[in-house]
């Protein structure tokens, strides 16, 4: 016979157990996300590394510029597929899941095929340097997409472990086309390398998820998730976009080595992030999973995130500092003695960045596409402000120094608008509760 202290100690046990048991898998994701991302970031690293030593600081400027391009053309994707899929379709049954996915990996394939085209197009009127390099960069943006893509769609059904096989994948191709991107020494064969072995990838994905992209599916996908998916597109777009602009005019101001520089000193800050990286693919999922379960928090949570990434990234700059100048001489080559200034204010830019984010997944999470979008907005002003008018004012490092500041304002903003928005969805959920508890008056 039990008594009734052993049965009211039993659901309390139980829901520990469940507590725990939640708390291990949220730390299961995060973690694949974190893996992933270091090989993707690894990857790109190692591929960063590899021509800033072996082209010289002009030819490294001109990667730079077909990088930031990509850069923008991958957040049109995200904005358009990946972000939606992750926002309404984490954690859905698997028939669901697929059917999205199909359609999502579709929708990557053609924004890549179009924006390649564009890119083509401009490579080959451009011609000169800069010229080849677009030309190939256009030829690999379908696979790079596609990539990408598959990436997003495992972490959203909570497989982690097979984004990050198929990063491990295309890092192992990487290494022969590197091989022979070397011996032809030139930028364009680096950035055929590159986006070759991510085509590697994006075509192993189709077989780990037995999916199979369906371009005709993105008019049905665009159509049903315009809500979202145009307000993240031109969010997606005025970031990466901003940073477009600021490398276009810092290499009009200052010259195409400076852009150089400025890469050369991000590169230093890789590791970290790609635990920023990392966790950007999880968190929006993880905060979705969040507001279902236990909405009130969703707040904390999101403080937790963004704060331990700026602590992360102020220690990992402190840590760059005393690196002493052969052994960055040996990474770097002649990138090393300018990118090596920038430490601090790259640093203090990315650990706003950091904060930031944390406030992000939230907005997201939430489904606040509008306050989203003016966060972004605001950011991205200020990074072009700050990043132009400092070369203006003081070349590389004022640059460097108003992004920093640019980046922190940006920051608050988003936090102000998660605050707001948070307020807003508890007003909207309780009324709905108070209203389920009341019993109808007799008439």
């Amino acid at each position: 016979m039990t008594t009734g202290g052993e049965q009211a100690t039993a659901p309390a046990a139980a829901g520990a157990d469940a507590r725990r048991s939640a708390t291990r898998a949220v730390v299961g994701r995060l973690s694949w996300g974190l893996a992933d991302q270091a090989a993707s970031s690894m990857t790109n690293f190692a591929v960063g590394i590899y021509v800033a030593r072996s082209l010289g600081l002009a030819a490294f400027g001109v990667f730079s510029l077909a990088w930031v391009t990509y850069g923008v053309v991958l957040n049109v994707s995200r904005g358009v597929a990946t972000d939606p899929l992750v926002v309404r379709f984490s954690g859905v049954p698997d028939t669901p899941w697929r059917r999205a996915v199909a359609r999502s990996s579709g929708t990557a394939l053609g924004v890549g095929a179009a924006t390649g085209a564009v890119c083509l197009a401009v490579g080959l009127a451009l011609g000169g340097r800069v010229g080849p390099a677009f030309v190939c960069l256009g030829v690999m943006l379908p696979g790079l997409l596609l990539q990408d893509a598959w990436r997003y769609a495992f972490f959203a059904a909570g497989a982690g472990r097979k984004a990050f096989v198929n990063d491990v994948v295309w890092g192992v191709a990487l290494v022969p086309a590197m091989v022979v991107a070397a011996r032809v020494g030139s930028v364009a064969a680096f950035v055929l390398a590159w986006g070759g072995s991510a085509a590697v990838a994006a075509v192993y994905g189709c077989f780990q998820s037995g999916i199979r992209p369906l371009a005709a599916g993105a008019r049905e996908w665009l159509r049903e998730h315009r809500d979202l998916g145009y307000r993240y597109l031109v969010e997606n777009v005025s970031n990466s976009g901003a940073s477009q602009l600021r490398a276009y005019g810092l290499g009009a101001i200052v010259g195409v080595g400076a852009v150089g520089v400025i890469r050369g000193a991000e590169l230093l800050l890789g590791p970290f992030l790609a635990v920023l990286m990392g966790l950007s693919l999880v968190t929006v999922a993880e905060a979705a999973r969040v507001l279902r379960r236990a909405p009130h928090r969703l707040g904390p949570f999101c403080l937790l995130l963004g704060g331990g990434q700026a602590a992360a990234a102020l220690l990992w700059g402190g840590a760059l500092l005393l690196v002493p100048d052969r052994a960055g001489e040996f990474v770097l080559g002649g990138v090393w003695s300018g990118a090596s200034e920038l430490v601090v204010p790259v640093t203090v830019g990315v650990a706003g960045a950091g904060l930031g984010t944390g406030a992000a997944a939230g907005l997201r999470a939430l489904g606040a596409a509008r306050r989203s979008l003016r966060s972004q907005l605001f950011a991205s002003a200020c990074y072009v402000a700050g990043g132009l008018g400092g070369a203006a004012v003081a070349g590389t490092a004022g640059s460097a120094w108003g992004v920093a500041a640019a980046t922190v304002c940006g920051s608050a903003v988003w936090w102000l608008h998660l605050r707001s928005a948070l307020r807003e969805h508890r007003k909207e959920t309780v009324p709905d509760v108070a209203s389920a508890g009341r019993k109808p008056s007799p008439k």
